[in-house]
């Protein structure tokens, strides 16, 4: 059984800098968003983070990011589908910060139209998590800001109002341990 594992956000997009939700659309990375995934790598091996595994979402800037901490820690890679970011339906490309958005991610069973609830979401994370602590190796997770969301809710109690306003910043490392 897993103890740990470590969980790190994909680096700077484009729709990041201007302030859109990315969500399942496939957006690159920015030049400053390699080099944040440069600098993972390298903060990874400084701070002596082990891991057998890096597991990342299949979206590029996900993958790009987990291909340089790779590149730079010698850790393999391998694309976790699960691992993609939820599917914001109709947000998809619209502000981060606007206020019906972050009223909308409390609603935990709305697919907002064409996309993936919270519940959905939070089903396939849970189910992977399960997996990752039923296993024996150390992963590092690649993926995105609605993905770490989730992760978070799986180790703490969390009301509707720090579940939206929950978020980790771009190449940020958080450290899980299981109980």
């Amino acid at each position: 059984m897993s103890d740990h594992f470590y969980f790190v956000r994909h680096g700077e997009t484009v729709w990041n800098v201007e302030n859109k939700i990315c969500g399942a659309t496939d957006i690159a990375l920015t030049d400053r968003g390699h080099k944040q995934a440069i600098e993972t790598g390298e903060k990874i091996l400084s701070e002596g983070i082990k891991a057998d595994e890096i597991l990342s979402s299949p979206l590029v800037r996900a993958s790009e990011t987990a291909r340089h901490i790779s590149e730079m820690t010698g850790i393999p890679m391998r694309i976790e589908q699960r691992l993609i970011e939820q599917n914001f339906g109709r947000y998809e490309s619209t502000p981060r910060d606007g206020a019906e958005f972050h009223e909308a991610k409390k609603h935990m069973a709305s697919r907002f139209s064409t996309g993936e609830s919270m519940m959905q979401l939070a089903q396939r994370i849970y189910n992977l998590l399960d997996d990752i602590r039923d296993d024996d190796k150390t992963y590092i997770l690649v993926a995105h800001n609605g993905i770490a969301r989730i992760v978070e809710s799986y180790f703490r109690e969390m009301d509707n109002e720090e579940f939206s306003s929950f978020g980790i910043k771009n190449c940020e490392i958080r450290r899980y341990d299981f109980d």
